[in-house]
């Protein structure tokens, strides 16, 4: 059975297997980038597609790469934190459930062996790689992108709901997309 079918029937995941949903995830043997994320929100698990909104536009963009690039080309994995929608809280989405980054990441990430590149979108995704603490701001691991090269390279959501967050933060625009850039270019050359 394929991990993608154990991850289907697992008991933890019943529940959204009777909505008809399926997870979310894509692990191509041939990937050169892994990026990890929170959960999907309920529209893109509803369309069953990761990515193909205004935040996977901008994601892109400052990755420096294009669509056919982003999923037609097989040098890109995508593992979310939680691969299904983990439903709504009084405060937004609910965090993603931790048994799946702790049950199935590892088993995923060996079948991506080329990955050099990591990146880390989010705070559940960069305290749980980078094994930190709740109270480390992810602001600080964005300004400090730098010591968790060459594996690792934490960002901000992407979401336009971060424009504000951006604006506070000039430097990300001027020193960080850039290093990005630039970093994915070497691991996918």
């Amino acid at each position: 059975m394929s991990i993608y079918h154990e991850i289907e029937q697992a008991p933890e995941n019943q529940i959204f297997q009777t909505q008809g949903w399926h997870p979310l995830y894509a692990a191509p043997k041939t990937a050169k980038i892994l990026i990890i994320g929170q959960a999907p929100g309920l529209r893109t698990q509803l369309k069953n597609e990761m990515w193909r909104d205004a935040s996977g536009d901008r994601l892109r963009d400052w990755m420096g790469i294009d669509e056919d690039i982003f999923y037609q080309s097989g040098l890109i994995g995508v593992l979310p934190m939680d691969f299904y929608f983990p439903g709504k809280g009084k405060s937004g989405d609910l965090p993603p459930r931790p048994v799946v980054s702790e049950k199935w990441h590892a088993r995923l990430i060996e079948e991506m062996p080329q990955v050099t590149l990591t990146i880390l979108i989010g705070s559940y995704a960069q305290h749980y790689y980078l094994q930190q603490p709740k109270r480390v701001k992810i602001t600080d691991n964005i300004r400090n992108f730098g010591q968790f090269l060459p594996v690792y390279f934490p960002l901000v959501h992407p979401s336009p709901r971060n424009n504000i967050w951006l604006a506070h933060n000039p430097w990300f625009e001027s020193t960080v997309l850039p290093a990005l850039k630039q970093a994915v270019q070497q691991a996918l050359n």
